[in-house]
């Protein structure tokens, strides 16, 4: 996001007073200097790149940071993945105002991660918002809106890179505006809003005897970069792809043609349009291919979720899932 925002100010021609990364707030010296010298971030090669003035403390909320503002007599302070709640003394000393980029169509999905909570709930439509700082969080005044498509295939990681790109694009028209037109705030309508925190970490071991075979597809697809998603088959977990999933049940030819050819034996003609066999129990394995490391497994409605080149979590076994998975009854 940060990368973006100085792109976006570079080409509508503002100046940029100082930039602020967010890793000087969670990285001690040591390991911030680590992390410059083995892992440099497309923000740091852009900032020396472009020779900017970095703001070297540890919070936004710091007197450093305010005396900062002051001295650079800074007109805005734009705002991005920030991992601070911003104090009232800090957003409201730029002359117009402190704004924030937020990754959604506020008032709904305000939060910290709301690229996973939209695929998580299965929306057709997301977008970028920016608005105003106030003491709570993501609910100052709307100043611009850009939506984005969520489609069908995305994860986590390609809705992110795809607002972040929108992103760059309403920060630009917002630092154009700014220069030459009066932007009205509008207020957030609270009967709409919707807020999700952060989620719980066991969601990332699958439940196909609990969750349907498009909430198994939503969810892996929506932890992703973050969090792998795993199949637990005993003491052993596999590691799922996410860009090797297909939920399976939409015509029962596709569906028996998948069992047919698998090692596994299933009575296809107990196949029913729209759903696994009729005999198979949500959780169980219907059929398995250690060529391509893939198992298909029935889900709470019936239908069933295939999923190739997985891995056997541990770096010493991860060579043998193909052999684990063979030998699978």
């Amino acid at each position: 996001m940060l990368a973006n925002m100085i792109e976006s100010a570079r080409e509508s021609g503002v100046e940029i007073a100082g930039v602020m990364r967010h890793e000087r707030t969670t990285l001690t010296s040591f390991k911030l200097l680590m992390h410059d010298l083995f892992k440099t971030s497309h923000d740091l090669t852009l900032i020396k790149k472009y020779k900017l003035p970095e703001i070297k403390c540890k919070s936004a909320n710091s007197d450093e940071f305010r005396e900062y503002v002051l001295k650079c007599n800074a007109d805005i302070i734009m705002v991005g993945t920030w991992r601070e709640k911003l104090q009232q003394k800090t957003f409201s000393m730029p002359k117009i105002g402190t704004v924030n980029i937020h990754p959604s169509l506020l008032p709904r999905y305000r939060g910290p991660n709301p690229y996973m909570q939209v695929i998580l709930h299965g929306e057709k439509k997301t977008g970028v918002t920016l608005h105003l700082v106030d003491k709570n969080l993501d609910t100052g005044a709307i100043l611009l809106q850009k939506e984005i498509d969520v489609l069908p295939d995305d994860t986590g990681k390609e809705l992110r890179e795809r607002t972040f790109s929108a992103a760059r694009e309403i920060a630009a028209e917002f630092f154009r505006k700014i220069q030459t037109e009066v932007l009205i705030p509008i207020k957030q309508n609270e009967s709409r809003a919707s807020y999700f925190g952060n989620i719980d970490e066991m969601m990332k071991m699958l439940d196909f005897k609990n969750q349907t075979a498009e909430e198994i597809s939503l969810t892996i697809r929506a932890l992703h970069p973050w969090l792998p998603c795993y199949i637990t088959i005993g003491k052993r977990f596999l590691k799922v792809n996410p860009y090797k999933i297909k939920i399976i049940g939409a015509s029962s030819k596709t569906l028996s043609e998948l069992l047919l050819k698998n090692i596994m034996p299933i009575d296809a003609g107990t196949i029913e349009s729209e759903a696994a066999p009729s005999s198979a129990l949500p959780g169980e394995i219907i059929a398995k291919d250690f060529k391509t490391r893939s198992l298909t497994i029935v889900c709470k409605d019936g239908r069933a979720v295939k999923m190739d080149d997985l891995k056997l979590w541990g770096v010493f076994i991860r060579p043998f899932t193909s052999l684990f998975i063979k030998h699978l009854h």
